[in-house]
Parts: structure tokens; sequence; C-alpha cells
């Protein structure tokens, strides 16, 4: 029997003897913040600080102009939360679906791993995007303190990482955008453990994120991608707002019958949750990459294959006759851009990635534009890539991006590299420096100036002295 055989096989009963709803609800209610490991705390300012930096970088997307409009047309320009990388506020739900869309509109931010072997990569899901916007929002406009917000990011994370782990990958493999589905998961718990609530009610929380969980795979390498992720985050933060007016909704939403699990994945893992929530923390433990380029990650293994040659054997884009690149078909499957015309697609493009890597020998926020994706050199060097499906890295699992790569010369030399996993993995982990680096990159790319940048990582770094989340940020986004 296959993995994804027996997640299936195994939802009838466990919808009958386990409530994993109850569990994730108890355990958002009871958790507190000297529950969390130092290093779990320390790990998790570098996710926040990451996804600060993409917030900012984000307004400059085509999405950020976009969504400010609407939110100037429906009248919300006002309320206590911060419109990240603007001095614009909003109400909470507002502030979070900008926020959230402004943070995955490069699609550079964090990424869940995976641990069952039938999974792509985490089902592909990037679980920060869901939960930073959500607690910060509830975190400025109720005036919580600095452990308050870190605590409700990292109980958002983890419920939706386990929750991730635990559905059959049919979810994925049918089309549904997990970060789209599973994130409102992140954004219910972090609102709802920032209101406080009990865990009866944030069973009902999560019944109203439920309803709301969407997000389809289509949508890649369009507009509507950082939407859904936008919207994931407005959903937890709209559902904890209900709850506290006494709304109510199913309270076994996940395993029932006709269910979150059941709907979406035609079944689910009950070992993958059962007793698991902060045993360990999946930010710890299997981790959560940070993404090196603004790319779809399955791209990465190869990318960062691709640099190694280009600078080991010293390629010249001019000398290339061909590249080939063999992936899983599930990867093949997701990268569906094969000749894009339009900077969001080139995200989703093997060929686009390894091509700009020959021709600009970089790929940072700079290299996914319009105008880039359409100059005739890299149009010209799509030609030269073949991206395939390579049985062997079938054979090595969904769990990881085994990726082979090879480049042949116009005089015959032919180089080749295989990699699983790509820098800023747990495998290859960054440091804090590493992140800091990456955050001047995207607030660079933003024209923040230096002085507010030094100002927004001292001020994550110090996350637990603050009394206050109201105004930690103020005046240093504009």
């Amino acid at each position: 029997m296959s993995e994804s055989t027996a997640h299936s096989d195994a939802a009838a009963p466990a919808a009958a003897t386990y409530d994993v709803t109850a569990e994730a609800a108890s355990f958002v209610a009871s958790v507190a913040y000297e529950d969390l490991p130092p290093e779990l705390v320390e790990l998790g300012k570098m996710h926040i600080l990451d996804a600060l930096g993409l917030a900012v970088a984000g307004q400059r997307a085509e999405t950020g102009p976009v969504v400010r409009q609407y939110l100037d047309e429906l009248g919300v320009l006002k309320g206590a939360s911060s419109v990240l990388g603007t001095h614009l506020k909003a109400p909470p739900r507002f502030a979070a679906f900008a926020n959230g869309v402004a943070i995955h509109a490069d699609d550079f931010d964090d990424t869940q791993l995976a641990v069952a072997k039938d999974r792509v990569y985490g089902l592909l899901t990037h679980p920060t995007v869901s939960a930073v916007p959500s607690a910060l929002a509830m975190a400025e406009a109720l005036g919580r303190s600095g452990r308050d917000f870190m605590l409700a990011y990292h109980v958002g994370l983890e419920v939706e990482t386990k929750i991730c782990e635990a559905i059959a990958p049919r979810s994925y493999e049918s089309g549904f955008h997990s970060t789209g589905f599973c994130g409102v998961f992140a954004s219910a718990a972090a609102a709802g453990k920032m209101r406080g609530f009990d865990a009866r009610t944030l069973r009902h929380v999560f019944g109203i994120a439920g309803a709301q969980a969407c997000g389809l795979r289509e949508n890649f390498g369009t507009m509507t991608k950082p939407f859904q992720a936008g919207h994931a985050a407005e959903c937890g933060v709209t559902a904890a707002d209900l709850a506290a007016l006494g709304w109510t909704a199913a309270e076994n939403i996940l395993e029932a019958k006709r269910g979150f699990f059941s709907a979406y994945g035609g079944g689910w893992n009950p070992q993958a949750t059962e007793g698991k929530f902060g045993k360990p923390w999946s930010l710890l433990t299997p981790g959560i990459s940070i993404k090196p380029f603004p790319t779809g990650s399955l791209t990465h293994p190869a990318m960062d294959a691709m640099l190694t040659l280009i600078e080991t054997h010293r390629i010249e884009a001019t000398d290339v006759a061909q590249v080939r690149v063999g992936t899983n078909r599930q990867m093949l499957n997701t990268l569906i851009h094969h000749r894009p015309k339009t900077g969001l697609q080139g995200k989703f493009s093997m060929e686009y990635c390894m091509a700009v890597l020959l021709v600009r020998r970089r790929a940072g926020l700079g290299e996914f534009t319009d105008d880039v994706v359409n100059h005739p050199d890299l149009q010209q060097m799509l030609g030269r890539v073949d991206f395939y499906n390579n049985p062997q890295a079938d054979a090595a699992g969904a769990d990881r991006m085994r990726s082979y790569v090879e480049v042949k010369l116009k005089d015959g030399r032919l180089f080749s590299a295989q990699n699983d996993f790509a820098r800023g993995s747990p495998q290859k982990p960054m440091s804090f420096d590493d992140a800091v680096r990456k955050f001047r990159g995207c607030t660079d790319f933003a024209g923040l100036s230096e002085s507010k940048a030094d100002r927004i990582i001292s001020a994550v770094q110090g996350l637990a002295k603050v009394d206050s989340m109201s105004t930690v940020f103020k005046g240093l986004f504009d």
C-alpha cells in the first residue's frame, strides 16, 4: 500500500477517534511565550525580518498600487494596523490582506519542508506569509507586546505546517494552492491567540477559517497567486473577528467526514498531528527554508547547481549550446511556464531561471520584470534549455527536489551537477547575517533608506523587549 493510499484509508476511522481540531485549539489556547525554546525564538526573528523586507519590496510589484487603490476605494485606509512599506493604516483584516499580498508578490518568502516522501516539499506551503500579517495586524490594533506578537506568529506557523504534513497529497496534485487553503489556519491561530480565546472559541475560529479556504495552482505566474496568500492572511483575522462577536461554526472542521481534510485531500494522516503540535516545532524540525532567489522554490536546487557550474568553469552564455534540467514529475507539473513572457511567469519557469543565470549571472528581484524576461538574449537562451522528467529524480522521493543539471558547450565540453536542496534550506541554512543581507537587498530594491532598514533590523532583534507593537515600526516604512 502506498503512503498516499494510507492517508485516504486512515481518514474515516481517524475522524471517529481523534479530534485534531480540538487538539490544535487546545495547543493554541494553552501555549505560552515561556514554552518557546530560545533557539525557536531566535530563528523566528530571521523569518519575521525576511517577511518585513519582502513586504517592503512587494509594494513595488504590480500588485502593490492595485491593492492600495482597492483599499482606498473601499474607504478603509484608516485604522490601527500598518500596511507595510507605506505610511498607510487599515483595520486588521485589510492590513493583513495587503501585507500578505506584498510578502508573497515576488514569490521570495519562506517555504515549508516536508517529512513524508509522498508530498512535494511540504506541499510547497509558504507559512510565514499567513502568520506574520495576521499576528502583526492584531498586535498593533490591540497594543500587544513583542512577545505576544512572536508567540502568535509561532503558533500560527505551527498549526499550518502540521496540517500540511497531515493532509493527503492529492490536495496539491489536484490543483489546490496549499498556501491559500492551508494558510487560513495559520492566520486563524495567530489572530485567535492574539485575542486570548479559549479552546472552545478557537474551534469556531478554525471552522470559520475553513469555510474560506481556497486557492488554485492554475493561478501561479499571475497576480492572483499572491492574492491567494493575502486572502488566507485576511481570512483568519475575519474568523477571529466574527468569533469574538459570538459567531459559531463546525467544531471539528479539520477531521469531519465532510470537513477540510476529506474535501480537499480525500484523507489525512493522523500520525502527523497527534501529540505533535510543538513536539517538535516545525520551524526547528524539519525546518522552513528561507529563499535565496525570488522564484518558485522548486527551481532553487537547479539554480544553485547552475551558479556553481558557472562560477567553477567560468561558463559564458555565448559558449552554451544546450542546457538540460531533469527533475521529478511533480516539479515539472508545477513549473508550468516554459516560454514565459512576463516576470511573474518567469518565476515559475525552470527554463527562464537557467537562462537568466547564464545571461546575467544573477537572479535577483530586478531580473524578474517583464522587460528583462522579454530581452532578446534571454528569449534566445530559453530555446536552448530542455526541462524534462528524470526517472531518477522520481525515485529519490517527492520530499526532496532532486535536480540534474547538464551544460553542453559549443566546443563539446559537458559539465553536470546534481542537487537536492538549495542554500537557505535547513540542510544549507542561512545565518542571521545572511537574512540581513537578503533584507537589505529587498529594502534597497524598494528605495528604503539605510537608516530605516537599520532601525527595522534592530526592532526585530529587540522584539522581546517591546511593550506595545502599536508604535514599534512607526515611520520606518514610508
